[in-house]
């Protein structure tokens, strides 16, 4: 089972950014989807959150309005589209799935799958 984020890059303030994240191995249609990501020094923290129908999404509020969470079932892919960039959003994002639904969607311990991180670098 591997989930493979790509789409990271170096990108200046106000820029945009689509990441994806291609799981393999297994299906997650099933399954909710996170993004987290983990500046240097600093613990991870969630991103964004979409349950498996992509019915719900869930953003954390340093995000909310900037970046959008989407899901293809068919492809197997999840997508965060990430506009207004800052330089505070410079991190490795990581994708996750979450196969238990327990509700704690922004907790990394909830996550059973995580993808390997893309770079993400927005400059001032």
């Amino acid at each position: 089972v591997q989930l493979q984020a790509s789409g990271g890059g170096l990108v200046q303030a106000g820029g945009s950014l689509r990441l994806s994240c291609a799981a393999s191995g297994r299906t997650f249609s099933r399954d909710d989807m996170g993004w987290f990501r983990q500046a240097p020094g600093k613990e991870r923290e969630f991103v964004a959150y979409i349950n498996w129908s992509g019915g719900r999404a869930y953003y954390s509020d340093s995000v909310k309005g900037r970046f959008t969470i989407s899901r293809d079932n068919a492809k197997n892919t999840v997508y965060l589209q990430m506009n207004s960039l800052k330089p505070e959003d410079t991190a490795v994002y990581y994708c996750a799935a979450d196969l238990g639904g327990s509700g704690y969607y922004s907790q990394p311990p909830e996550y059973t799958y995580w993808g390997q991180g893309t770079q993400v670098t927005v400059s001032s």
